[in-house]
């Protein structure tokens, strides 16, 4: 896969849904870098589907995620639903991690933050790859696009 994206290969719009709720403003904060970093730069192909740009809503759906992936015109291309059973673990243990985070920030000192920092982005990566494992044969990313959509599930989550 190439590592940078094509006029065809890339997602233009990403939309979260919204219907259960907002988070945090941090939360919140996390997810529109998120959306914005994505939107900018990423890897997206959705295996054996016509040429993108492609459009992109992420749902929860009876605890599972839902990849709603349309044409640039809005038509329906795929759905891919897939079990959220493993990424529970990391899920979780990266919520725990980001709220020491934010803790930290408010009353840590510096090499307490960037300590606590490293964990919560070493638990990211490791999110990002089971990600791109789960949309493996489904869907191609590349591991930056992985990391913000991961992100992204994240806020589902939160918010849920």
């Amino acid at each position: 896969m190439a590592k940078t994206a094509t006029p065809n290969s890339r997602l233009i719009e990403v939309e979260l849904d919204e219907t259960i709720g907002r988070a945090t403003p941090d939360v919140e904060h996390e997810r529109a870098v998120a959306i914005f970093d994505l939107i900018e730069e990423n890897v997206f192909r959705p295996v054996g589907t016509p040429d993108g740009p492609y459009r992109l809503k992420l749902s929860l759906v009876e605890k599972r995620l839902v990849f709603d992936i349309r044409a640039d015109g809005g038509e329906a291309i795929v759905t891919h639903i897939l079990s959220l059973t493993p990424l529970k673990r990391i899920i979780r243990d990266y919520f725990l991690i980001c709220d020491s985070y934010y803790e930290a920030i408010r009353s840590a000192t510096p090499s307490q933050i960037e300590a606590i920092d490293m964990g919560r982005r070493g638990i990211h990566n490791g999110g990002s790859e089971t990600l791109r494992e789960r949309l493996a044969g489904k869907i191609e990313v590349d591991l930056d696009t992985a990391r913000r959509l991961f992100t992204l599930i994240c806020v589902l989550h939160w918010r849920n």
